[in-house]
């Protein structure tokens, strides 16, 4: 199964040496993203609500340049900068997947200026 780059000009700008998305068979991968604004690269928000609102407006953004939705999304690792956040980073996060919810690990991680990064993988197989 081979590789393929999902072009995600004017969605987000990988920081380092990773794809932003990739799919690979019937599945997209997306990486971490953090609540980044993709036309400046400036941190948006300054509560755990309004960043992750920002994160997953990113990633819906990158799946649709993929093909996919966020009710494909069927994995997502979040990373909280406090885990006291977790109820309402969760309040918003809910909002955004129809049901089924997609599994999900969440864990306390040491994020540079920001407090909440998210990367998910969506099936794609029916489309």
């Amino acid at each position: 199964m081979s590789k393929q780059l999902i072009d995600t000009q004017g969605v987000a700008r990988a920081g380092g040496a990773y794809s932003p998305c990739l799919r690979a068979g019937d599945f997209v991968f997306v990486a971490g993203q953090g609540p980044i604004d993709p036309a400046t690269g400036q941190i948006v928000g300054a509560t755990i609500e309004e960043q992750t609102a920002q994160v997953l407006e990113n990633i819906k953004n990158i799946l649709a340049a993929a093909g996919a939705s966020m009710a494909d999304v069927v994995k997502s690792t979040v990373h909280l900068s406090d885990l006291s956040l977790f109820d309402r980073y969760n309040k918003v996060y809910a909002t955004y997947f129809p049901d089924p919810k997609p599994v999900r690990t969440t864990v306390g991680s040491q994020l540079l200026g920001i407090m909440v990064e998210i990367d998910v993988i969506a099936y794609v197989g029916d489309k």
